[in-house]
């Protein structure tokens, strides 16, 4: 990769840098779209600073995304339009209900389950806490919960979009890295099972405190004819997931391939069971390739920024300066954390990653981190981004839904973030968390 490369750059920077940065804030802070935003700070880094020709622009773009890896991102984002238009995603709702309605706060937990369910086919916090908000944030409030917590709790689920594979942010960090997405999607299972269940646990703990929700008084007979009858009722739902499960981590199927197989076996079954017409096609295409509009140019745009700060050696005067304050392994994990917490808030997860992942990359390689147990603490990290108040995206996705306050939502969003980010500390200095399924040699 570049960083490998530049090891002799200067380690001084001009305006030639903090003229764009300062170029790109002012854009995002004036609501201009974020490809645009980087787009124009990424021609303005290279006219003032000539690393690379501006001819060179147009072919860095295009070949940047032409790239096998990222046809997943559509089949992906198109699998989890499927599930929504053919009502398979509600089954996944009455699987997780009737499987927690045993307990106080039961569907609660059935609307985080439900969260990580679509998370393990979409790929996308963002879907996800749209599809789940739409679904249950209104039966969350019939059972007990105060909107501004029903809204935190959905956006907490959410945040699973992007760390239980398959997810379009291993697909792009393992592009801009050079790493397998299968053996991400592999690595990241369990830290994502565990954000689950942090999740999970948080939302039990705070009904426990504030009594939200009752009920949870039923007998196991009542139970396990409750669980029986929506397992029944909606098993083929569940093969959609096996599929992309299998086929992925069996090393049967690429993540294209499992995201093609995934779409094909949706559309199927949507026919089989009759909640799918032909008509709904060019809606669903539409509502999908709008979604993909938005992250593919944001990818193109950001590989020749990411291109340009390496050419200026940006990467290495990051590694120089944060080695220089501090000798600390500890501390620069810290920092690490915090500057990805921070970006989570203010940006979505691709430019982030495109981004950040070049200058991040070789201070984690000072400190000796794993390649791969540094992708799954960036990503773990953006996603608490997405939560952490107040300007965390989800919140803002589950605001629009509802109409509720911002800062009210973000408020009760607190204790999420800080249980989340427990487990984060976890990833970062527990490496066996992010290599316990991998083979020997990632190890």
């Amino acid at each position: 990769m570049l960083w490998d490369h530049l090891q002799n750059q200067s380690l001084e920077l001009g305006w030639e840098f903090y003229i764009p940065i300062l170029l790109f804030l002012g854009l995002c802070g004036l609501a201009v779209p974020v490809w645009v935003s980087i787009g124009v700070a990424a021609i303005t880094m290279l006219l003032m600073s000539g690393a690379l020709p501006l001819s060179l622009v147009g072919e860095s773009l295009f070949d940047g995304i032409d790239a096998f890896a990222l046809t997943a991102i559509p089949l992906f984002i198109l699998t989890g339009d499927v599930l929504v238009r053919t009502g398979l995603s509600r089954k996944f709702l009455d699987v997780a209900d009737a499987l927690t309605c045993w307990t106080r706060g039961g569907f609660g937990s059935a609307t985080v389950l439900v969260c990580g369910m679509f998370s393990s086919i979409s790929g996308s916090d963002a879907a996800g806490a749209a599809a789940v908000g739409r679904m249950t944030i209104s039966r969350l409030m019939e059972s007990g919960y105060p909107r501004p917590y029903a809204c935190a709790l959905v956006a907490a689920g959410a945040c699973t979009g992007i760390l239980i594979p398959p997810s379009i942010a291993y697909i792009i960090i393992g592009l801009v890295l050079g790493i397998s997405a299968s053996v991400l999607f592999l690595a990241a299972l369990v830290p994502g099972l565990i954000v689950l269940f942090a999740i999970l646990v948080t939302n039990i703990v705070m009904n426990r405190i504030f009594q939200h929700e009752k009920g949870g008084n039923i007998g196991f007979a009542e139970w396990w004819g409750n669980l029986k009858h929506a397992v029944q009722s909606g098993w083929y739902a569940f093969i959609v997931p096996g599929v992309i499960f299998y086929g992925i981590f069996s090393g049967s199927l690429t993540p294209t391939e499992a995201g093609a197989t995934a779409v094909v076996v949706t559309i199927i079954i949507g026919f089989v069971v009759g909640t799918l017409k032909l008509s709904d096609f060019p809606s669903m295409l539409i509502n999908s390739a709008k979604v993909n509009g938005v992250i593919l140019p944001i990818i193109a745009f950001s590989l020749p920024l990411a291109q340009v700060l390496a050419i200026l050696g940006v990467p290495q005067g990051f590694v120089y300066s944060i080695t220089t304050l501090t000798d600390s392994t500890a501390m620069i994990i810290l920092l690490m954390i915090a500057v990805l917490v921070v970006a989570g808030c203010v940006m979505e997860a691709t430019p982030n990653i495109v981004i950040l992942a070049p200058i991040l990359k070789p201070l984690a390689d000072s400190i000796g981190m794993n390649e791969i147990q540094f992708c799954i603490l960036m990503v773990t990290s953006l996603g608490v981004g997405f939560i952490t108040p107040p300007l965390g995206l989800n919140l803002f996705v589950v605001s629009g839904l509802t109409g509720e306050s911002i800062l009210k939502i973000a408020a009760r969003a607190v204790p999420f973030v800080f249980f989340m980010m427990l487990v984060v500390l976890m990833i970062a200095f527990i490496p066996s968390i992010s290599t316990v399924l991998l083979p020997e040699i990632y190890q």
